[in-house]
């Protein structure tokens, strides 16, 4: 009796363990199923994760085409309307410009320069022979006598035209008390590279010494005395001509 129940009691011994086993790997297996997917939702949402054994190449930003910027070669001088200096709000900016020309000649009548250097002087003075009265119809032959002007030019040491300086006239004449207007020098050619003219009326106008020009820089400071010169109810004098020349 004792004998059969032990054998019989072995069988379901070795079941119970059997079944043990098979329920501990099956649930290592399932473990295993859960990480595996844990680990592919990761590589799936984010490839670059670390636990991902073969992650996609690194991607660089892209680098933004160049900017094309259109520079201008050549700059050019804006036409230059005379204007009173006190209403003027702007201050046109000009480089000085030295360039190679040849001086034309102006010959004429000669008169007296009235001018009071200060001490140090000033960086131009007007060339010998300046102011000059000339006909105006060399440079100006279709206004014939209906025209009475000034004009000339800057050099600077070396001989070259001066560009980009300001030219001031002022004084009074007869019929206007006051005359204030403004040049540049560069903007008449026909007179040098550095030439400048104003227009100071439409017809013959004789006046002694009550007129004058004055070389000024871009601050406006002086960079020459005011030159006082006559004009001519002559049509063979109805152009002043005054060059000037640095000096230091």
């Amino acid at each position: 009796m004792d004998s059969f129940e032990l054998d019989d009691l072995e069988p379901e011994r070795r079941k119970k363990t059997s079944a043990l086993v098979w329920n501990v790997l099956t649930i290592l297996v399932l473990v295993i199923i859960l990480c595996v997917i844990s680990a592919s939702l990761l590589i799936f949402l984010n490839p670059y994760a670390g636990i991902n054994p073969f992650p996609p190449p690194t991607l660089y930003p892209s680098v933004p085409p160049p900017t094309i910027t259109v520079t201008p070669r050549i700059t050019l001088i804006p036409s230059w309307t005379p204007t009173n200096a006190m209403q003027a709000t702007q201050t046109p900016q000009a480089a000085n410009i030295p360039m190679m020309t040849d001086t034309p000649a102006a010959s004429g009548t000669t008169m007296d320069v009235v001018i009071s250097t200060p001490p140090g002087g000033y960086s131009f003075v007007p060339r010998e022979g300046s102011p000059s009265a000339i006909d105006g119809s060399t440079f100006h032959p279709d206004v014939g006598c209906n025209w009475t002007g000034v004009a000339g030019q800057a050099t600077s040491l070396n001989g070259e035209s001066v560009r980009g300086l300001f030219v001031q006239l002022g004084g009074s004449m007869p019929g206007v008390e006051t005359v204030d207007s403004l040049a540049m020098t560069g903007l008449a050619p026909q007179y040098g590279d550095g030439g400048f003219e104003f227009t100071i009326s439409d017809k013959l106008v004789a006046s002694n010494g009550t007129l004058w020009i004055q070389l000024l820089d871009q601050q406006n400071l002086p960079l020459s005395d005011r030159i006082y010169f006559d004009t001519y109810n002559d049509c063979q004098k109805n152009l002043i001509i005054i060059y000037f020349d640095q000096v230091k």
